[in-house]
This record gives C-alpha cells, sequence and structure tokens, in this order.
C-alpha cells in the first residue's frame, strides 16, 4: 500500500503594511492594494505599529516619510532594531536632494506621491520577489 503524503500548509500570503497619517491616502492605498489582490494592514502613525505584538514576516512596509512624532526613516530604524527585516519603500511628496540621499543611504526605494500609473504596485511587486536580488 502506498503511503499519502500529508499535503503540506500553503505560505502564508504576502501583507502589505501601510503606514500614513494621512486617513485619506491611507484608505486609498489600502483599497486600491486589496483589489490589486495583495493583504493590507494599515496603520495611522509609527506608534500604531510599533505597539502591534503580531507583525507579519513575510510582506512589505509602505510608510510615509512625513509623519508626526516620527518620521518613516525613523519607524524603519526602529524597526530593524527589533529584528524586522522584510523589505520597506518609503513614499514623500516632493523630496528635496537630502532627503533622496538619506532614503537612499538607508537601503530603501523611494516612491514619490502622487502614484503614477503602475509605479506603485511594480515596487511592491519587486520588493516581494523572493529573487529580487
Amino acid at each position: 500500500m502506498l503511503a499519502m503524503k500529508k499535503p503540506s500548509a500553503a505560505p502564508a500570503p504576502y501583507v502589505v503594511i501601510v503606514i500614513d497619517d494621512d486617513s485619506a491616502v491611507r484608505n486609498s492605498l489600502k483599497f486600491a492594494l486589496e483589489v490589486e489582490g495583495f493583504m493590507v494592514r494599515a496603520y495611522s502613525d509609527a506608534y500604531e505599529l510599533l505597539s502591534e505584538t503580531d507583525l507579519p514576516t513575510n510582506g512589505c512596509l509602505l510608510i510615509d516619510y512625513h509623519m508626526p512624532a516620527m518620521n518613516g526613516l525613523e519607524l524603519l530604524a526602529r524597526l530593524r532594531d527589533r529584528g524586522v527585516s522584510i523589505p520597506a519603500l518609503v513614499t514623500t511628496s516632493h523630496p528635496n536632494r537630502k532627503l533622496r540621499e538619506r532614503i537612499a543611504a538607508a537601503g530603501v526605494p523611494l516612491i514619490e506621491k502622487p502614484f503614477l500609473g503602475n509605479t506603485l504596485t511594480e515596487q511592491i511587486r519587486g520588493a516581494l520577489d523572493p529573487d529580487r536580488c
């Protein structure tokens, strides 16, 4: 008699974690990304995300740079200090040269608002691609 193989558990789906203090932007991003087939968790600020005890390990962060109390790069540094290593993307409007350099030095892609065409979804898919290296 042949032994039946137990089906392996399906891998957990990727989750896009959106952090943006502007509720209209946050809700629009959540809706648009869900329409594109992504699972989305949305947070209104850095501290709301940092208080989360169950962050997914399979996804990416979509972090607004300009937020009150803690900017996006400071949030990313705190997450990295905690061992959160999922890919990150930083969003902002009208970045100056110095900010572009700081974001590049942090090793994360910058996506400028407003998001044009498929730029946002392409960047997210690229961040989630395990063969991206």
